[in-house]
């Protein structure tokens, strides 16, 4: 059995993060190991919440493992809060990398043409170098445009080609994987679009476009990639399989008499997972 670590924060209520991480990634047949970079009440989507940060701890908890001889097939890494997370989480990269362990970043910043609150303005100075570490990034369209330097606009107003030439600078970053998520196909579609430098491929996976905002989609999304490539599978693959997953996830919610705006219902989906691998 594969054994992936995730560095990222935990809600005691909210479907984010670890939270959606862990069994998603158990029921793609992936060992789970964790390293929670903060634990907070719920989301920070809430009107309040608590934070404690435990970026104090990755080094200490880094060396026990260390200690223990444990390795990992994959490591992948989700929001990240301050720069002095992304500096540990760095290091915690060289530390446990091997020639067989894909390093997967979502570099979960921003969305909608802006920063998450609380971020510094400057925080994608800090991304960019952490992102060329990666095998594989999952940004979004928001993402995609601050890692690039580039201007945002509404993204039914990307062209074909425009999305292209993003693939390929983001990949000349250093990523043999790219996959860009938020790609608005005409008006009734949307979905991915990915490239794999190894294989030169590029490739799209499209749904049926839900209208409304639906938090936690995007750590189910490369939580599902990542599972799949541990399974062996390609990045064109994996990507079909998270953009149908994360529509199942939807389409529950929005038929659920109990719809709650904080995330997607997506544990009701999860024995459909066995069926990607």
């Amino acid at each position: 059995m594969k054994r992936v670590v995730t560095l990222q924060d935990i809600s005691c209520v909210g479907k984010c993060s670890l939270t959606a991480a862990i069994p998603v990634l158990s029921c793609l047949g992936v060992e789970t190991a964790v390293i929670p970079t903060a634990l907070l009440s719920t989301h920070t989507a809430f009107d309040s919440f608590v934070s404690v940060d435990l970026s104090e701890e990755i080094d200490s908890i880094s060396e026990q493992l260390l200690k223990n001889n444990i390795s990992f097939d994959a490591i992948y890494t989700g929001y990240l809060g301050s720069y002095e997370q992304v500096n540990e989480i760095s290091g915690f990269i060289d530390s446990f990398r091997n020639k067989d362990c894909i390093v997967v970043i979502d570099p979960a910043m921003a969305d909608d043409g802006e920063l998450y609150a609380g971020l510094p303005e400057d925080f994608v100075e800090y991304m960019r170098p952490f992102t060329s570490k990666a095998d594989v990034i999952i940004p979004n369209l928001t993402e995609a445009c601050l890692l690039l330097g580039m201007g945002y606009k509404e993204p039914v107003l990307f062209s074909e080609e425009e999305i292209q030439q993003m693939l390929y600078r983001l990949a000349d970053m250093g990523p043999e994987g790219v996959v860009i998520t938020g790609i608005h196909f005409g008006e009734k579609e949307m979905g991915a679009v990915s490239y794999d430098k190894k294989q030169d491929i590029l490739s799209d996976a499209r749904s049926i476009r839900h209208h409304g905002r639906f938090l936690g989609t995007g750590d189910i999304f490369s939580s599902v990639v990542t599972g799949c490539l541990l399974d062996g599978q390609q990045l064109s693959e994996a990507t079909e399989h998270a953009v149908h997953f994360v529509n199942r996830c939807i389409e529950e919610t929005e038929k659920a008499p109990d719809k709650r705006w904080y995330g997607v219902n997506f544990e009701s989906c999860l024995g459909e997972l066995t069926g990607y691998i």
